[in-house]
């Protein structure tokens, strides 16, 4: 079949492009703006996709892949609603090439989805199943986050954003779990979800999907997924937290152990929250296979991590340079006590980029200025793109920087752009000249490429 994805070079639409290679069709693709790493992996896959946008590209194709970036206007799509080409969004593709006749294992949540995801593959495939694979994130052993797997067993990542133009649920509704794994519920995605009823509405109808023979693990620390489940009554339910009579791992004074052995363990991932998800893996992992607890632990404890997820860019003696995603509050606040109880010695100087929809706004104005908890210094840039939203509705981030000591006991210091940040932290470096330091840098996209030079700043504080 001749497959064309419009949207090629994002990182999903280009890794289901070489899924869908792999398995035996003709793919081609176009995108606007095409960049590394994915344009120069594209063209290692002999996916050299068209640069730019024309009706001429998709004539001819037996099915187009419209990515959930592309909206009306865009003159491919234009041709392809005139000419009734087939199509479909990203996430109908995988469920109708990928997960039919699978067991489809859906994690979903706010937060915590990506590490979840790998790890659960990860164990799995360490016990010779063979799953498939999909998620948004990369493996810091370098696994690209996808796989097509040749076991019954399939893990995907459960995205609550929309599909495509055309189809405004939720792209986990595509992928329909015989088991579910939900880590969390929130408000986020201010974009595209008013409030927070409309992101239970999705979540509402994915727990509709789970059949009767499959089961739904979700996380009993909230009371959102807890009222939720409760309303559900077609499949078995199963809580989960860490030290509960039922649980696998415990977790306590930054200790985890194994609940068999009661030894401790020392697995690659830290923190409550990570230790907390990595319980929902293990429980899956023990009721696909609950002979074999031992080769499960050893898998746990090997699992590498997940690229900018508390990924350690530069250690020494004195000094730690650490990425994380986090954009959220929640998130912000359980990687700073992540990195906390696994450097107790260290003081942490917390910088910050508001770069995500719902961190331009206002939403999370006061709860921003109280998730920085554990940081003795917080520096935050204005948001990414102040057009974005108008100044009234806008994350007013000179006013977070004041509230920040009151209430996250932090020195807040504004800055306008990383590259500001980056002048201010150097100044103010000096003051921990005999601390140890962790710079943790949060932000869901590039941080204005300020890693090298944090790295830098690191190395010349050897002394």
């Amino acid at each position: 079949m001749k497959i064309f994805l419009v949207g090629i070079g994002g990182i999903a639409m280009g890794n289901l492009a070489r899924m869908l290679q792999e398995i035996g069709h003709e793919v081609s693709g176009s995108d606007q703006n095409l960049y590394p790493p994915m344009s120069d992996q594209l063209v290692n896959w002999g996916l050299s996709p068209k640069k730019g946008y024309s009706a001429e590209n998709v004539n001819g194709q037996d099915l187009v892949i419209i990515g959930n970036a592309i909206s009306r206007g865009n003159p491919e799509v234009e041709e392809i609603l005139n000419s009734g080409i087939p199509y479909m969004s990203m996430s109908q593709a995988l469920g109708h090439f990928f997960l039919k006749d699978k067991k489809v294992i859906v994690v979903a949540g706010t937060h915590g989805k990506t590490t979840t995801t790998f790890l659960l593959h990860y164990i799995l495939k360490q016990l010779g199943l063979e799953p498939g694979l999909f998620v948004g994130g990369i493996r810091k052993d370098n696994h690209p986050g996808f796989e097509v797997g040749k076991g019954e067993w399939f893990v995907i990542e459960g995205d609550e954003y929309d599909s495509a133009f055309f189809d405004k649920g939720s792209k986990f509704l595509h992928y329909k779990p015989y088991y579910l794994i939900t880590t969390a519920l929130d408000y986020d995605h201010a974009d595209i979800f008013k409030d927070l009823e409309a992101i239970r509405i999705q979540f509402r109808r994915l727990l509709r999907l789970v059949p009767s023979k499959g089961k739904i693990f979700f996380w009993e620390g909230s009371s959102e997924l807890t009222t939720l489940t409760k309303e559900f009554k077609f499949a078995v339910s199963e809580s989960y937290e860490l030290g509960k009579k039922n649980s696998v791992l415990t977790y306590k004074k930054g200790i985890l152990n194994w609940r068999k052995d009661k030894l401790p363990i020392r697995p690659k991932l830290i923190g409550l929250h990570n230790h907390r998800n990595a319980e929902a893996a293990v429980r899956v992992a023990l009721n696909i296979t609950p002979d074999r607890e031992q080769e499960i632990q050893k898998a746990f404890i090997s699992f590498p991590g997940v690229k900018r997820r508390q990924d350690v860019r530069f250690e020494d003696h004195e000094t730690i340079v650490m990425e994380d995603f986090a954009h959220h509050p929640v998130a912000i606040r359980e990687t700073i006590l992540a990195v906390s109880e696994a450097f107790p010695e260290y003081k942490i100087i917390s910088l910050f980029e508001p770069r995500s929809a719902t961190s331009h706004t206002d939403t999370f104005q006061k709860e921003f200025s109280k998730s920085f908890q554990g940081s003795s210094i917080a520096f935050i840039t204005e948001v990414f793109n102040t057009k974005k939203v108008s100044k009234d509705k806008r994350l007013d981030v000179h006013k977070l920087c004041t509230k920040l000591h009151a209430n996250s006991r932090a020195i807040g210091v504004y800055c306008k752009t990383p590259k500001d940040l980056l002048t201010k932290l150097k100044k103010m470096l000096p003051a921990f000249k005999d601390e140890k330091v962790a710079i943790l840098a949060m932000s869901n996209g590039a941080f204005g490429g300020i890693y090298s030079e944090l790295v830098e700043i690191a190395k010349s504080r050897k002394g």
